[in-house]
């Protein structure tokens, strides 16, 4: 079974209506989780501690679709074999 990791992460808007990120040197990394459940719960509490701020944002990437294992590796990830 392939593995599903999901990354959470937030920041500061430029502004409440657009995902920009005011400065990505200050994206808030909250972790790595190996599924969508407890990465929900990460990000629930992320969304929870900065709700009276309209301008601050946290997502849940769905790290485990950047890769197909289907798919031939790209030259980059030969490159590293």
């Amino acid at each position: 079974m392939a593995q599903r990791l999901h990354l959470v992460f937030g920041g500061e808007l430029v502004s409440p209506s657009k995902n920009v990120f005011r400065d990505v040197k200050d994206i808030d990394i909250v972790g790595m989780f190996p599924d969508y459940d407890s990465a929900f719960l990460a990000w629930k509490g992320a969304a929870q501690r900065t709700v009276d701020d309209a301008h601050v944002r946290y997502y849940i990437a769905h790290i485990h679709r950047l890769r197909d294992e289907a798919q031939p590796a790209s030259p980059t990830e030969e490159l590293g074999a």
